[in-house]
């Protein structure tokens, strides 16, 4: 007898009629509030939206200069 094969797929975990991947489909528009996302996935993703306001941070402090506007330039206020 062989070995299941280990998945993280939520799919196999869910045992309906059939076990095809359309009925399951089905099962999980029916039911929203039964289906969560793995917790693998919900840190990974904090992690990377972590990451990014991280970087862009660094970004902003890198190239936090400010353009001026066209009104406060002294030229233009001389030429009135």
């Amino acid at each position: 007898m062989t070995r299941q094969k280990k998945t993280r797929s939520l799919a196999d975990k869910v045992t309906i009629r059939t076990g095809r991947r359309k009925d399951y489909r089905q099962w999980r528009h029916d039911n929203p509030d039964e289906v969560t996302s793995s917790r693998r996935y919900v840190q990974k993703k904090a992690r990377q939206r972590k990451a990014q306001a991280v970087n862009k941070q660094e970004r902003m402090q890198r190239e936090g200069f400010t353009l001026p506007l066209h009104g406060n330039t002294p030229s233009s206020e001389e030429s009135h």
